[in-house]
């Protein structure tokens, strides 16, 4: 896998951050560890999918969910959307 751009990871990585704290509103932006998994941020099962949804509409990618279950922290998720923003993967 090609490693994304610097601006294209920042640009990833700010929208994750504004859609953690739209779809889970008792998390604080400083409550955002990148080295956890969205469950241990609090994020259910409905709230995962939901993130992951959103996050697919905001960067209109078109990639199964399926994609996204092995995830295993906040870190790689912004790293694979950033690859699939870049047409890398």
């Amino acid at each position: 896998m090609t490693v994304p751009s610097d601006t294209v990871l920042r640009d990833t990585r700010e929208e994750v951050h504004n859609v953690l704290l739209d779809i889970m509103p008792a998390l604080n932006a400083a409550d955002i560890d990148e080295r956890r998994h969205l469950k241990e941020l609090g994020a259910d099962s409905v709230d995962r999918v939901e993130i992951i949804m959103s996050l697919r509409e905001r960067f209109g990618l078109d990639v199964a969910m399926s994609r996204f279950s092995d995830v295993p922290d906040v870190r790689t998720l912004i790293v694979l959307l950033a690859t699939l923003r870049e047409g890398a993967a």
